[in-house]
């Protein structure tokens, strides 16, 4: 099937500098936890884009040098040779596909925490962040700022070295040009600050120095922050944004811009999370530079509409269109635009699970939607191909929520017969009930590309509403294999991650005390006064509280933790939230939990309120700190209870007791797949349930195979060597 015409601007080649970009679909600087020390990591990451038809990948931000370090988190580096090498697998992937390759040169600033290397970075003031904890640069003067401009174009020509088509000099997210040119960080008085044009000098200085390197064997970009969103402190787009892209389109020093908008502190108001952002959420703060731009521009908005994607572009908004998040979900994109494929496209969900990872500061990035992503060379998964069984084995998958759809998608892709077996009448699982909460309709889309992919695999049937299995109907149903994916439910006696026990009193059977399914799905009546007891910490206890905060409720959360829902901190959805709670007057109480409850009223605690000197030895059925007595008394109507979420691992319990009559019959094995296994992350589901169908014919497929570790191997040459150093002291 051929792709509509409308679209057929998408795959119009642009010139930008001495480089043809064949078509206008760019993957932007993301990053992935690979850096320039995974090489095969990198490499078959971005190569898998290249052959899903992207014009050009880039690379993560890239640091230009041991004083932009920023440790614990994964950038690139291209510091020396080994880097050069590493980075050229990274090129030649690209390349074999017909696909530029990009390169982010960074420096940081005040925001280079230098973990590793400890070094001091240079800024154009001396300052802290607000970014990094106790992060302080050094205020360059002219000399220093001659030396920063030559770390660029030393890595510009590492750069080409390594097979580069695209060198940027990154300036958005407020790291060291746009530090210069905003107000905000640059508090200086010399040709390098105080007017705009003296503002914006560095930047202009370092493009050009970059250019008369390179600029003959690459094209130079720049990634600019159009808008900061400070307001009138720092850059805003009506002002020195667009007074920024003509200065420097008059200078000639750049062949594309990169544009976004927002800071690094709250750098998801650039990569929005779709709790708040929709597709296009970027537009009217970028448009304007296109106006203006004499060379092509491109522009970032999570877009996952083929149609939003050709308007964007035929309505003279943007020249090429970038992609991060959406790239991740589905690295065939194009491909499957230009062969007509639309029902295929794995849309993203906007849960920036992926750049949760990269907050963390743990590698691999993961991704809710495509559970191949990082995994294409350490365990060798393709996104869009499944090495076909030669087995005629049947498989009963049992619940189709995320992991239980994903593996019989993936079953059925691989040729396995199967039969998908959910209770309820319709699929999906706990995603059916995320998706009732203020903000994330989009997480639906788990459902609906694994519901359509389902419908045209002929191996496999899907049977809805069929009730909850037994045992016995399982062991009889005549499947060769099976996999139970049951999913899990909130806990409804309180047990949570602080005492490992229920809270006395608290039992969601009670009028006055609710699990959040109990709300969401069943409409147990809730009272005026609700009390969120959430020990969870991600979206579920905000969510509920705003659910009901919006009915009219008058909501406080009640946690352990230090913050309400402190892992949306690594979502980029946690300043947003705590805005809203200040909106929606949802109060909290952190660092408290229950010690038990009563009808209307809930004693709990400071989990600090013992005392914080030790007893000098070794006690026996006592604590060896003071105890400490003080409560808080909570009045509520309605409590909801959202303390942990437990395994709904009964049907599995059975079956393994009866393992014995396995074989009469003729039932090979019975695996768990997701939340019945362990609860965690829909995006851990999703991997749990595809990894399981992609490691069938292993000998156990319960327990995963080896994946290739990329690690310094003892014995063999290092770059940099111990010899290399000027002085060993």
């Amino acid at each position: 099937m051929a792709r509509n015409p409308k679209h057929d601007i998408l795959f119009q080649p642009i010139k930008i500098g001495p480089k043809i970009l064949k078509n206008r679909f760019y993957q932007v600087p993301h990053c992935i936890g690979a850096g320039s020390e995974k090489p095969g990591t990198q490499a078959a990451n971005r190569g898998m884009k290249a052959e899903g038809g992207w014009g050009a990948c880039c690379t993560e931000y890239c640091s230009i040098s041991p004083e932009s370090d920023d440790c614990h988190r994964v950038s690139a580096r291209i510091w020396d040779e080994g880097d050069v090498i590493n980075l050229r697998h990274l090129t030649d992937s690209l390349h074999k596909h017909g696909a530029l390759g990009g390169i982010e040169l960074w420096y940081g600033g005040a925001h280079a925490p230098c973990m590793e290397s400890r070094a001091i970075p240079y800024g154009p003031t001396a300052q802290a962040s607000e970014f990094e904890y106790l992060t302080y640069c050094h205020e360059a003067d002219d000399d220093d700022i001659k030396y920063l401009q030559g770390l660029y174009v030393a890595a510009a020509k590492r750069a080409v070295q390594a097979g580069f088509d695209i060198i940027y000099v990154y300036g958005a997210h407020s790291y060291l040009p746009l530090q210069f040119l905003s107000h905000y960080y640059n508090r200086r008085t010399d040709r390098y600050g105080g007017s705009f044009e003296n503002r914006a000098r560095f930047w202009i200085e370092t493009l050009a120095a970059v250019k008369a390197a390179v600029g003959h064997e690459a094209a130079i970009a720049t990634r600019f922050a159009v808008d900061t969103l400070y307001g009138a402190d720092g850059v805003q787009a009506l002002d020195d944004g667009l007074k920024f892209v003509e200065l420097v389109d008059r200078e000639g020093v750049v062949d594309l811009w990169d544009l976004n908008i927002g800071d690094i502190a709250e750098w998801g108001e650039d990569a929005g999370p779709s709790r708040f952002y929709q597709a296009g959420h970027q537009r009217n703060w970028t448009d304007g530079a296109k106006r203006v731009a004499k060379v092509p521009v491109l522009g970032v908005s999570r877009e996952t509409s083929p149609d939003d994607m050709a308007a964007r572009i035929l309505d003279g908004r943007l020249d090429i269109l970038g992609f991060a998040r959406p790239s991740i979900a589905d690295p065939f994109i194009p491909l499957k635009i230009q062969e007509g494929r639309y029902e295929d496209i794995r849309e993203c969900i906007g849960c920036n699970v992926c750049i949760s990872r990269w907050e963390i500061g743990g590698p691999p990035m993961i991704c809710t939607q495509n559970a191949t992503a990082n995994e294409e060379y350490r365990r060798g998964w393709h996104p869009e191909k499944f090495a076909k069984t030669s087995s005629s084995c049947s498989v009963l998958v049992v619940g189709a929520g995320p992991a239980g759809m994903e593996c019989a998608r993936v079953l059925g892709e691989r040729g396995y017969d199967v039969h998908l077996r959910e209770a309820d009448t319709e699929l999906g699982g706990r995603v059916r009930k995320v998706v009732k909460y203020p903000g994330l309709s989009e997480w639906a889309r788990v459902i609906t590309y694994r519901q359509i992919q389902l419908q045209k695999l002929k191996s496999v049937e899907v049977h809805t509403g069929v009730g909850k299995m037994t045992a016995d109907q399982v062991l009889s149903y005549g499947a060769d294999r099976v996999v139970i994916a049951t999913g899990s439910y909130w806990a409804n006696d309180g047990t949570n991650f602080v005492t490992h026990s229920p809270v006395e009193g608290l039992d969601a059977s009670l009028p006055y005390i609710c699990t959040p399914e109990q709300v969401l799905m069943q409409n147990k009546p809730v009272g005026d006064r609700v009390l969120v007891v959430d020990c969870d910490g991600y979206f579920t206890g905000v969510s509920i509280a705003e659910f009901l905060a919006d009915r009219g409720k008058k909501v406080k959360i009640l946690t352990p933790l230090k913050g309400v829902a402190p892992y949306t901190h690594f979502t980029l959805e946690a300043p947003n939230l705590h805005r809203m709670m200040h909106e929606k007057h949802i109060h909290e109480l952190t660092s408290h939990w229950l010690l038990k409850v009563q009808p209307g009223r809930a004693t709990a605690y400071n989990i600090f309120r013992d005392g914080y000197k030790r007893a000098p030895g070794p006690t026996t059925g006592e604590l060896p700190r003071r105890p400490g007595t003080e409560v808080v008394e909570v009045e509520f109507d309605t409590i909801i209870a959202a303390t942990g979420r437990v395994p709904n691992d009964s049907l599995w319990r059975e079956l393994a007791a009866r393992r014995a009559e396995w074989a009469k019959h003729d039932v090979q094995a019975i695996y768990q797949a997701g939340d019945c296994y362990a609860p965690g992350l829909i995006a851990q589901a999703v991997f749990e349930g595809h990894r399981i169908a992609r490691e069938f014919e292993s000998s156990n497929p319960q327990r995963p195979q080896p994946w290739i570790r990329e690690r310094q191997v003892w014995g063999h040459e290092t770059y940099p060597k111990i010899s290399d150093r000027q002085v060993v002291g």
